[in-house]
């Protein structure tokens, strides 16, 4: 990419200098299910703004840089570029980001929405819309993000399905009903119906990716096309004449400038989405306009390890300017950094930049502390609120093992890993005290042989990486009598017991509707009014664990000495939840309630050491008298079949546990939803691919937590102790505490 380098920097003049009117910025990046062409479109994008030569563009897959994702044809992280291109005789500044289509990398599609104000929605012709196109189309809407669509590989309706130019055209408009439908379901109320896209309006494009050709209907009218046309070229092999008179890339660059809107018209309707400041304050205002001269505000979309450079920060400018030897704050690390440089990513390269103004992406040297989803505002604003945390669709829920060949290794194997989680926030690292061993867990499979991989070139490191294990969740399906937990040296008592928090206030939580740091009355009537909580309790919530949903609550009144060790309490709560009685696995779901407590008069006697496991102790009491279950992930399949192979199919997911949900009959196509145990879903690919011999298109994603059948229970649990190296029978209250 060093010939981008050059012609960027002839450019750069000239995108300074559009950079700083908001109107002619589009921030913009590619949406879609795996394989249907995200980074073949990028390419002849870049082509487009001659940054690649037209004889590789669709073949090099030029934002796909890091070596795996070329070995792998696939895309495993974002790419930012920023694209200089002339329309109607005007020139545009577009910042756009290619993103993953493989459900394991949602988040980086997660991350990656926070700074685009457009997405262009790649569905293939042939498999229409998939579940990652419903999952990526869902959080778009959910950020606020505009989306527009490009249906690729209209060739596969010619030379595969030889469907006739009237079966293609009726083709196109089910894909579009498909999409606008999911408009309709998740698209924000005051935008469902303008945001539906009318291929009468040029919102639709069609086209080949790899051939490089693509049209609107508008142009097609203009220029006298028609799909016999189309369908002519590619019989008589004339595509290249289809790619010279119609460029996909003038197409889709077309309409992103005249259906995205720039970042000033954006910003008005997502800023109250994403930030919950005082939108009359002077900040308020600057976000809501895009001011380039307010105050320095930039949302964090991703943080980069470079080799040489350290950690690099991309993210979006919703305000101000931003200068190589600024002072910022970082709202998440409380701390204040200078910014030793700026730049503009154009895939892999990084060039300088003097300043970057609001509505553009830039990438910051010298924001260490910063991390994905972190707010950094001008170093004299340190109190305003941040952006809304990022809330992603998955759970890390597939665990390995990871172990150095070589002892000596281990400080620079867990400083890797650590670099990777900063990088991959979907990462999850553990590092068990006891055995020492390093426990990474993923999306799945594919997200953790991906992780191996990068891990294995950055640190050239001989591991081994164990079998991939499932992540359990343990819980309660009833509230627990009261039970003592006594301090070590029996000075202190606490009474507890737990319940099952319900489902409305968990999403809240996972919402970031209700947070530990927010007004306790504000919370409080939160909780009361949507959730149905009672007063005292909304009003006495001590804690909020916002990893796994548990909330600690304070019923008490009146007791001595209480507010001295209630950190204690709190630190006491985390622990426990973070292992559970049943088998080590994270408590998920769980109400603690303290009712009332016995504290020692002299702080001596009663520290973390006394309290913290009275608290464990009557927690894991109370829990195991509550009906203990553990919780498995079960993933959501989507499944397009040859309606001759509807048995086959229906067979294999009964035999792995699966749940048929749904089951519909297209032109020629069956479309079946399950869904499916993570446990049991190693082998499936293999078996649905012969079930069906090939003619088989699916998906899986992350779909809930569910209660392991009570068949397996007993059993399950066994073996998760018995691996973890603990007694196999499981424990009892009794073996923490004695009932009240």
């Amino acid at each position: 990419m060093s010939s981008v380098v050059r012609i960027v920097e002839k450019q750069l003049d000239e995108i300074l200098a559009i950079a700083k009117n908001p109107a002619q910025i589009r921030n913009a990046g590619t949406l879609a299910h795996v394989d249907h062409g995200k980074t073949t479109t990028s390419d002849s994008l870049l082509m487009g703004a001659g940054l690649l030569s037209p004889k590789v563009a669709g073949k090099a897959l030029a934002m796909d840089y890091v070596e795996i994702e070329q070995l792998r044809q696939m895309t495993v992280k974002a790419a930012n570029i920023s694209l200089y291109f002339e329309h109607q005789g005007k020139p545009y500044l577009i910042n756009f980001v290619d993103t993953p289509g493989h459900v394991d990398f949602t988040g980086h599609v997660t991350r990656s929405l926070r700074v685009m104000d457009g997405g262009l929605v790649v569905v293939d012709a042939v498999e229409g819309v998939m579940t990652q196109t419903e999952t990526v189309v869902r959080q778009a809407l959910e950020e606020y993000v505009r989306p527009v669509l490009f249906i690729n590989k209209i060739d596969r309706l010619i030379k595969e399905l030889r469907l006739s130019p009237q079966e293609i055209m009726q083709r196109i408009l089910t894909i579009v009903k498909e999409f606008n439908a999911l408009i309709d379901m998740f698209g924000p109320p005051e935008f469902k119906d303008s945001w539906k896209v009318d291929p009468a309006k040029g919102q639709v494009a069609l086209g080949s990716a790899l051939h490089k050709w693509g049209i609107t209907i508008p142009m097609a009218q203009k220029a006298g096309l028609k799909f016999s046309n189309i369908v002519d070229a590619y019989e008589k092999g004339y595509v290249d004449k289809l790619a010279a008179d119609f460029p996909l890339y003038k197409t889709l660059l077309s309409m992103i400038i005249e259906h995205i809107p720039p970042p000033n018209v954006a910003q008005k309707y997502r800023i109250p989405r994403l930030w919950r400041g005082d939108l009359n304050s002077d900040v308020g205002k600057a976000l809501l306009s895009a001011d380039p001269n307010g105050p320095a505000v930039i949302a964090v979309s991703k943080v980069n390890v470079d080799p040489h450079a350290g950690l690099i920060t991309t993210g979006r400018i919703f305000s101000g300017t931003i200068r190589e030897g600024d002072e910022v704050y970082i709202i998440g690390a409380k701390s204040k950094r200078k910014v030793l440089q700026t730049y503009i990513y154009m895939g892999p390269s990084r060039i300088v930049v003097p300043y970057m103004p609001a509505g553009n992406i830039v990438a910051l040297l010298g924001t260490d502390d910063a991390r994905a989803g972190d707010t950094i505002v001008a170093a004299n604003y340190s109190g305003i609120p941040p952006f809304e945390r990022m809330k992603y669709i998955s759970e890390p829920v597939v665990t390995v093992a990871i172990e150095p060949k070589n002892p000596a290794d281990l400080a620079k194997l867990v400083e890797a890993l650590k670099e990777l989680v900063i990088e991959d926030p979907t990462l999850d690292l553990k590092i068990d005290q006891e055995t020492g061993q390093i426990l990474l867990s993923g999306v799945g499979t594919l997200h953790l042989e991906i992780a191996a991989w990068l891990l294995k070139e950055r640190t050239k490191l001989d591991f081994t990486v164990s079998q991939p294990l499932i992540r359990f969740r343990e819980a309660v399906r009833a509230r627990s009598e009261v039970f003592e937990g006594k301090s070590p040296n029996k000075h202190n008592r606490l009474y507890f017991y737990v319940e099952p928090l319900d489902e409305t206030t968990i999403e809240m939580i996972a919402t970031r509707e209700i947070t530990e740091e927010m007004d306790p009355r504000e919370r409080a009537k939160l909780l009361r009014e949507k959730a149905g909580w009672d007063t005292d309790e909304a009003r006495g919530i001590w804690a909020i664990d916002d990893r796994y949903f548990n909330v600690l609550v304070d019923k008490t009144s009146g007791i001595q000495y209480l507010r001295e060790i209630r950190d204690y309490i709190v630190q006491g709560f985390r622990w426990a939840t973070e292992a559970g009685p049943l088998a080590q696995e994270p408590i998920r779901g769980l109400k603690v309630v303290l009712t009332d407590a016995v504290v020692h008069e002299d702080p001596a006697h009663r520290g973390p050491a006394q309290i913290m496991p009275a608290t464990k102790n009557a927690m894991f009491a109370a829990f195991l008298s509550a009906k203990p279950t553990l919780l498995e992930p079960l993933l959501k399949l989507d499944i397009k079949v040859h309606p001759d192979y509807i048995g086959a199919v229906t067979g294999v997911l009964n035999k792995h546990r699966g749940k048929i949900l749904d089951m519909t009959q297209e032109e020629y196509m069956a479309m079946i939803r399950a869904e499916l145990p993570v446990l049991e879903s190693f082998t499936i690919s293999d078996e649905l691919r012969a079930a069906a011999t090939g003619k088989i298109f699916w998906s899986m994603q992350f779909s809930r937590w569910a209660s392991v059948p009570d068949s397996m229970l007993q059993d399950l649990v066994k073996q998760i102790r018995k691996r973890k190296g603990l007694k196999e029978e499981i424990p009892k209250p009794t073996d923490f505490i004695e009932a009240v």
